[in-house]
């Protein structure tokens, strides 16, 4: 009877000791910082504007924000800053680049950076001039494709015959071309769905790197990104972009951006991805102290503050 006993309070004991170290393991995770990666090319016109390059302006910054693990990294570091370490010790990242080094990502990186958010290991903020980028590029041509797949269970897609369409990669569209992405379904002669899928160009048509100020509203105030922020607010000197952007729909936007001449831009999106997410910013330009001001530095500060508790949630 004494063995019986024995046995079962060691059993008791160690389920016990199981639990408590599962949930040290919950609590430690939960009280570690939140992981921040600032990319950026360093391009040299950022000099006009940043004394130690941009993306460093957005690192110093948040390493003064508590709770939060800052590293900057850039292109022209081993695996051109995405290697394993940096990318497998990232909740968030956010994402500067230009004319440089849009393009020039390795695709086996990008595809690992897709991987880790569509797995909610993390979350991409991308600014300004890398909506042409090849991390958003991808994010954007996948969530094109899911949202074109969306209502179709496994055998249905695997039946269906689809075609992509990929615009030219770099081309600024005219104002009366058709928008994209877009779907087209029909039925075929051999009684099949036929899905033809024109990937997103992920521009817009027009831009003007004037300096003029630009006028922001904050379309939803109780949004995470936008904590803290005025309904109306301005940033001094910026480039500016005009609709239609050429990217999916996003699930929320929330901010606008107007200029005086009458261009508007809808300047915060948000997409899921997998079940990660990306964030698009678009305020900003190499040469203009953007991210210099209060609130374009509370927005990164915010999206580091709501994206990187997805990606605790599943580590």
């Amino acid at each position: 009877m004494s063995n019986s006993i024995s046995r079962r309070g060691f059993v008791k004991s160690a389920v016990a000791g199981g639990a408590m170290a599962y949930a040290g393991t919950a609590l430690a995770q939960a009280r570690r910082d939140i992981r921040v990666v600032v990319w950026d090319e360093q391009q040299k016109e950022q000099k006009q504007a940043y004394e130690n390059f941009l993306g460093n302006a957005i690192a110093d910054h948040l390493r003064g924000c508590k709770g939060l693990a800052v590293r900057s990294v850039t292109f022209h570091d081993p695996d051109q800053g995405l290697s394993d370490d940096v990318v497998n010790n990232c909740d968030v990242m956010i994402w500067w680049s230009h004319y440089p080094t849009n393009g020039k990502i390795k695709p086996e990186l990008t595809a690992k950076l897709l991987n880790r958010i569509k797995q909610g290991a993390m979350s991409l903020v991308t600014l300004h001039s890398a909506h042409w980028s090849d991390p958003f590029v991808e994010a954007m041509r996948y969530r094109t494709i899911e949202d074109a797949l969306a209502g179709l269970d496994a055998e249905q897609r695997k039946a269906a015959v689809i075609t992509y369409i990929t615009p030219e990669r770099f081309a600024v569209p005219k104002r009366t071309d058709p928008l994209t992405p877009s779907v087209r379904k029909t039925t075929g002669s051999d009684g099949k769905l036929h899905i033809e899928i024109t990937l997103p160009c992920c521009v817009f048509p027009a831009f003007r790197a004037d300096g003029k100020p630009s006028h922001l509203t904050t379309l939803k105030p109780d949004h995470p990104l936008a904590k803290g922020l005025p309904e109306k607010w301005e940033i001094n000197q910026t480039e500016m972009y005009d609709e239609p952007f050429h990217v999916p729909k996003p699930d929320e936007t929330v901010f606008e951006e107007r200029w005086d001449r009458g261009e508007h831009f809808r300047s915060g999106h948000v997409w899921k991805i997998g079940k990660g997410r990306v964030v698009y910013f678009r305020p900003g330009h190499e040469i203009f102290p953007v991210y210099k001001q209060e609130y374009p530095l509370r927005v990164m500060e915010n999206a580091c503050r709501w994206l990187g508790p997805i990606a605790l949630a599943t580590a």
